[in-house]
């Protein structure tokens, strides 16, 4: 007979509490103490996940490291996320996680998430100071990048189908939305 798990009752969930949540599959996020289960990506978010990894990983400078999901990055003992994509400081990377705010993260928008990674996210985001947000619509395709100005995120970039945009934060890299899709 298998293990049960249950989670408490009554208070906000914590860290420890989504350690002990089964290996079922799943994808477990913690934000604000709250639990969000998401399915895993479908195949079209993936194919994104990977040529947009390939392309942060193949710009990336020493110093710095490219992580795609599921990798959790610990944000408070309240809130743990896996973004799709991050960047982050080796110096800030731990062998289990990352326990401090990369200096990107990416979302690629599916229907279960897209509300989450358009509000709840992008506000734990900017409290926990991610520099730099990247949302990715496979739809359009669509890309829109934010960057952490005096406390709010800004718009810096907004396009999609063949345009062309070239990142200065977390570093230069060429991102073209069709070219993820295709």
């Amino acid at each position: 007979m298998g293990v049960v798990t249950t989670l408490p009752w009554g208070r906000s969930l914590t860290v420890a509490d989504l350690a002990a949540t089964p290996d079922d599959g799943h994808r477990y996020e913690l934000i604000d103490g709250a639990m969000i289960v998401s399915p895993a990506p479908a195949a079209r978010h993936q194919r994104i996940s990977l040529r947009l990894s390939v392309l942060l990983d193949n710009a990336c400078p020493p110093g710095l490291l490219v992580f795609a999901a599921p990798f959790d990055v610990v944000l408070a003992d309240d809130t743990s996320v896996q973004p799709d994509l991050v960047v982050a400081r080796e110096a800030d990377v731990a062998e289990a996680n990352l326990p401090a705010a990369p200096v990107l993260a990416v979302e690629i928008l599916s229907p279960s998430t897209r509300l989450i990674d358009l509000n709840l996210k992008r506000e734990r985001y900017r409290r926990a100071g991610i520099w730099s947000y990247w949302i990715v619509d496979p739809d359009g395709p669509r890309l829109t990048v934010l960057e952490l100005r005096d406390d709010a995120y800004v718009e810096v970039a907004d396009l999609s189908g063949d345009a062309s945009w070239t990142a200065i934060l977390p570093y230069e890299v060429t991102i073209v939305p069709s070219q993820l899709v295709a």
